[in-house]
């Protein structure tokens, strides 16, 4: 009796992150433009009048955009993708450490 085949987990990583970078570049330029409802909040209780710049708002990637791109959409989709790549990034890196770590505490 055969045993059934594994799918491919290669293809399925490609596919996710294929598919993760065209949400992050393309359904991020249909987001709301509308205060989330913590900002909302802030500006019906008159908080937001109050508030100040913080460090990072000369960051690249501050306010969901990037600031050297004047169109708001293609900003918001490249700080989308940006942000996705990154995260898949961080993501594989701790994956590798921890298998390679577990296989190095399996051959001792």
């Amino acid at each position: 009796m055969s045993r059934p085949t594994r799918p491919n987990r290669r293809r399925f990583y490609v596919a996710f992150a294929v598919v993760a970078l065209l949400l992050a570049g393309v359904v991020s330029s249909f987001a709301s433009s509308s205060p989330d409802g913590l900002e909302r909040v802030a500006d019906d209780q008159g908080m937001a009048q109050a508030e100040k710049e913080h460090d990072l708002a000369d960051s690249p990637l501050a306010d969901y955009g990037i600031g050297a791109i004047d169109n708001g959409l293609v900003s918001g989709g490249v700080a989308g993708v940006v942000g996705v790549l990154v995260v898949l990034t961080l993501t594989a890196g701790l994956t590798l450490a921890v298998r390679r770590k577990n296989a190095a505490g399996r051959g001792s």
